[in-house]
């Protein structure tokens, strides 16, 4: 299994553009490899395109600054760059394969509204996506709200969590809970599978308008994952 986070950057690049990127995020995300996205920052209009360019379902949840959004989005479509986060937000899952459940888990509310998104997928996978504050002690009290309830989710099947935890080294309650991939504060973490092959930074150049450009101020991370021997015997018996 394939398993990336992206923290959009809210459809922005490096340097700016000074316009709309949707068609250059939703090409990239299209043609790469993965069974599951875990996605952060992402203007609320896109997943259902992507979904659409990828051949897979999605679940968004939004998240902050999304109050009077058809204005917000008018802006972010023609200066992304002006309006960068206040165009609106939210997090998104998309799976190559059916999802058969999805709840969207409210962390905090102020100074700034944080949602984790707990999906689980038609073969029984559960992947847990979350873009924590950037306060280090609010991000880590977050994320060890979410192990409880990502685990209790899980309920003992295989589990993957991660996205833009927005710690450096984010700790983990069990000891067979594995880190799978990481870089910066980008994370992903693995319980019920092991790494099948070393974890992947994705090329995110685009060339727009004849200038090559970084989307995003995040590098795409992607953990490839088999589940592990014990679960693969529990299921041939």
């Amino acid at each position: 299994m394939r398993v990336l986070t992206w923290n959009l950057f809210h459809g922005r690049s490096q340097p700016p553009a000074g316009r709309d990127l949707s068609q250059a995020f939703v090409a990239a995300l299209a043609s790469w490899e993965w069974d599951a996205a875990l996605l952060q920052e992402v203007p609320p209009w896109w997943p259902a395109r992507i979904a659409r360019a990828a051949g897979a379902e999605y679940r968004a949840a939004r998240t902050s600054r999304n109050w009077g959004l058809l204005v917000r989005r008018a802006i972010a479509e023609r200066r992304p760059d002006l309006i960068k986060s206040n165009g609106g937000g939210c997090n998104a899952v998309l799976a190559r394969q059916r999802i058969t459940e999805h709840s969207a888990l409210r962390l905090r509310l102020l100074p700034e509204r944080r949602v984790a998104q707990l999906v689980r997928l038609q073969d029984r996978t559960c992947v847990v996506n979350l873009h924590a504050s950037a306060r280090e002690e609010l991000a880590a009290r977050e994320l060890e709200a979410l192990w409880a309830k990502a685990l209790a989710f899980s309920a003992g099947d295989p589990l993957v969590l991660g996205g833009d935890l927005n710690l450096r080294r984010p700790p983990v309650p069990r000891e067979d809970i594995s880190q799978v991939a990481r870089r910066d504060v980008d994370h992903l973490f693995a319980l019920g599978f092991v790494q099948s092959h070393a974890p992947q930074l994705l090329d995110r150049h685009a060339v727009v308008e004849g200038a090559r450009i970084e989307l995003s101020d995040h590098v795409p991370l992607v953990a490839r994952l088999r589940v592990t021997a014990t679960d693969d015997a529990a299921t041939a018996g």
